[in-house]
């Protein structure tokens, strides 16, 4: 059966993009699943018609992530849906990535084709390995700059931003940053009005106030 992004998508639906994730051997939960929930919260919040977004991994099937969540990837590398915003997420498993040449290639092959490539969190040094941050400001988790440094030297790292958008290239921080940085992406795409919909749906955002004690 489709899925509603997939009936929108025949429907011609004109502001669909595609969103496709990339999910590994333990890659971080909250890398992928922020991303995922405000791209896809946000479609459900307009009737469907602004993002379809799934995951995609070297092989399709089961996905052990850090800590043993186990998740389903939608597509392999070898066959998914055209990707308009491409998510590159972080964790411990990203050190297997850099030297993963079939999936460095397919990263190669499909970027220059997306409207947007991302990264969180360490997902960065993934990126910064196929040269795509040279002479760039980038930045990514406080624990893996060293990395980042490594696979990307001609990158310029600045830690104390919580994320950076060049527009056709963007990263962010560690872990929660990534619900910044998707949030960020909607805003851009869509406007205020859509944005805060979603941030408010969410309840995500500063909160001033202590929580109360029972």
């Amino acid at each position: 059966m489709a899925s509603v992004g997939e009936e929108a998508i025949r429907e011609g639906i004109s502001n669909m993009r595609n969103v496709g994730i990339y999910v590994f051997e333990k890659v971080e939960v909250l890398d992928f699943a922020g991303p995922y929930e405000v791209f896809s919260v946000t479609s459900e919040l307009n009737q469907y018609e602004l993002f379809n977004v799934f995951t995609i991994a070297e092989k399709a099937g089961e996905i052990k992530t850090v800590n043993g969540l186990r998740i389903i990837a939608d597509y392999s590398i070898d066959q998914h849906p055209k990707i308009d915003i491409l998510v590159i997420p972080g964790g411990e498993g990203t050190r297997l990535q850099v030297g993963n040449e079939k999936v460095l290639n397919w990263i190669r092959h499909i970027q220059p084709k997306t409207e947007m490539t991302m990264s969180v969190c360490s997902g960065a040094v993934v990126l910064g390995k196929l040269g795509l941050l040279d002479y760039l400001e980038s930045v990514t988790h406080h624990q893996v700059v060293h990395l980042l440094k490594k696979s990307a030297p001609n990158t310029i790292i600045n830690e104390n931003k919580r994320m950076i958008d060049h527009g056709h290239i963007a990263t962010c921080g560690g872990i929660s940053a990534g619900i910044d940085l998707s949030l960020h992406v909607v805003k851009k795409l869509h406007g205020d009005h859509i944005y805060e919909k979603t941030q408010s749906y969410m309840e995500y955002g500063e909160w001033k106030n202590e929580p109360s004690r029972g």
